[in-house]
């Protein structure tokens, strides 16, 4: 296998264009390198897994991406544009939105309010008007709620709209939450842990509806996972991280077949079970 940076590079990227190229990022914490020269390319409409053992460095990589860190070093480019320093609210209305291992919803608003608000980032009048509630307003208003009900549609919460988010069941909480990330319109779209906290009934819906936001919105979607069902079964390309770097990068027999990522995995036997759980 060819050293440096060829490792790091999906052959099947060649003919298709980039959402996501990322280049030699590192994080420092003061003494502490968190994340050390990651390199990795998502091309447009992917499905990529981003896995590795708690505290390799994943949630770092994507809170640089998405503004939260600024990288002590390297480059990230977003449909070919630098976003390095860039602010998170600017990188989102770029075409970046993300979902947290903490779902982090509006507890005490309705379900509907919660991706209304995600909407009115894009609302388009001016602080007079919203003052006023006068010109493009009250039309935009009545745009943002009919398209927030559409979507709550899409993911089944339309009957629910007016419950407040904190009296959801977990499942539904996690739906709302991709359901309010996507009101942003997003291009690329990261899923820090979907699956945490799911029963298995409820994990298996999830990855059916990974794949139907991916295909119906035409997104590209990057996503950090610790159930290995979920990665396997349905990330086309995967990348390991331990320590803060990249050990390995493949397809999903790829990853299950490497000892590195086996190792890391708490040890060999217990690693390979792991990996092969789905």
């Amino acid at each position: 296998m060819p050293d440096g940076h060829d490792l790091f590079m999906c052959p099947t990227h060649t003919d298709r264009e980039r959402t996501l190229d990322i280049c030699d990022l590192s994080k420092m914490f003061g003494g502490l390198r968190a994340v050390s020269d990651f390199t990795m390319s998502v091309p447009q409409d992917g499905l990529y897994g981003l896995i590795g053992p708690n505290g390799a460095g994943k949630t770092t990589v994507f809170n640089m991406i998405t503004g939260i860190y600024e990288p002590s070093d390297g480059s990230i480019q977003f449909a070919g544009k630098e976003i390095n320093g860039l602010s998170p609210h600017v990188i989102t209305l770029a075409g970046i939105a993300r979902t947290f291992q903490n779902i982090r919803l509006f507890q005490n608003l309705n379900v509907l309010d919660n991706v209304r608000i995600a909407f009115h980032q894009h609302a388009g009048h001016g602080l007079l008007e919203g003052i006023t509630r006068l010109g493009r307003f009250g039309q935009r208003e009545r745009v943002i709620t009919e398209s927030a009900q559409d979507l709550l549609a899409v993911f089944g919460l339309q009957d629910r709209q007016f419950e407040i988010a904190k009296n959801l069941p977990y499942g539904a909480q996690r739906r709302l939450e991709i359901a309010r990330a996507l009101a942003a319109e997003p291009r690329l779209l990261l899923l820090d842990e979907p699956a945490a906290g799911m029963n298995p009934a409820e994990t298996e819906e999830l990855m059916a509806m990974i794949h139907f936001i991916r295909d119906r919105f035409k997104l590209t979607i990057l996503l950090i996972e610790h159930q290995m069902r979920v990665v396997m079964g349905i990330c086309e390309w995967i990348t390991v991280m331990d320590f803060g770097q990249v050990i390995a990068r493949g397809t999903p027999r790829d990853i299950q077949n490497n000892e590195k990522v086996v190792e890391a995995y708490l040890g060999t036997q217990v690693g390979r079970e792991r990996l092969h759980a789905s």
